[in-house]
């Protein structure tokens, strides 16, 4: 069983608890948007095996939307974050790479770690 810890209320929570809500740090379009732009916000998604980034809800909790970074395959957890970042924290960026060398998804990942130590 996925079980994810709220960055919010600091709760354990398994995944009864919480509600997915797909790819995190999507692009999102205003309503001038061209319609190339638009179908890729819908319909245009990572689905990797391996490490992806995630948006979960505390549903039965505090409510609250946050972000996750877990394995597809093994369903391990390297750490979760407030939604309202546009990034992943430095450190969990670190904590993959430890485990996962090379791993990129979409701009985070080796290359953030290469102008980070320049």
């Amino acid at each position: 069983m996925l079980t994810l810890s709220c960055p919010y209320c600091g709760v354990q929570c398994d995944e009864t608890e919480l509600a997915a809500g797909g790819e995190a740090h999507l692009k999102r379009y205003g309503p001038e948007s061209s319609p190339e732009e638009f179908e890729s916000y819908l319909f245009v998604r990572e689905n990797p095996k391996g490490v992806h980034l995630e948006r979960w809800r505390h549903a039965h909790g505090c409510g609250k939307w946050f972000h996750a970074a877990r394995c597809t395959m093994t369903l391990e957890v390297f750490g979760t974050y407030p939604a309202q970042t546009l990034a992943p924290p430095q450190e969990l960026v670190e904590k993959i790479l430890a485990k996962r060398p090379g791993w990129t998804w979409r701009e985070f990942g080796q290359s953030d770690m290469e102008g980070a130590q320049a």
